[in-house]
């Protein structure tokens, strides 16, 4: 069983992720306060918790937010879902909308130690119902009919 491990936000973009216990996701918006919400389809990041645990066994104590991401969900290897899973999170819904991401600006992380786990492990997804979410939350997923 999945769970969220951590909510991150930032008010500003290029500024790291901090820590919240609870989010409101917006319909077409994504996480109320998070300055990457907007109008389009990278609304709300995901990394899985096990993919920041291997990062942070090369010896880089990274906090949860470091890499960008909104929610690190326990127990998903997130990159192996395809566009289209439906991420289902109480009573909110999302879709899974792109699998990494293409890095134009090396982040801190980069920076400090030469790698960043975001452009081929985290993903993206668009809020398709709203609702709050709360660290500890159930995490389930349900995959696209092909």
């Amino acid at each position: 069983m999945s769970r969220i491990r951590a909510i991150c936000i930032s008010e500003q973009k290029g500024t790291a992720k901090h820590e919240i216990d609870e989010a409101t996701l917006k319909e077409d918006w994504g996480i109320i306060g998070d300055a990457h919400a907007g109008n389009w389809h990278r609304q709300v990041s995901f990394l899985g918790l096990e993919e920041i645990e291997a990062f942070r066994r090369k010896g880089v104590d990274v906090a949860f937010g470091a890499f960008g991401e909104n929610l690190v969900v326990d127990g998903i290897r997130f990159r192996d879902l395809p566009v289209g899973t439906q991420i289902f999170i109480g009573d909110t819904e999302l879709t899974l909308t792109q699998i990494g991401k293409e890095c134009h600006s090396h982040c801190a992380i980069y920076e400090q130690v030469g790698d960043c786990i975001m452009p081929r492990e985290g993903v993206f997804a668009k809020v398709t119902k709203g609702g709050v979410i709360r660290k500890g939350d159930q995490v389930s997923f349900k995959l696209p009919v092909r």
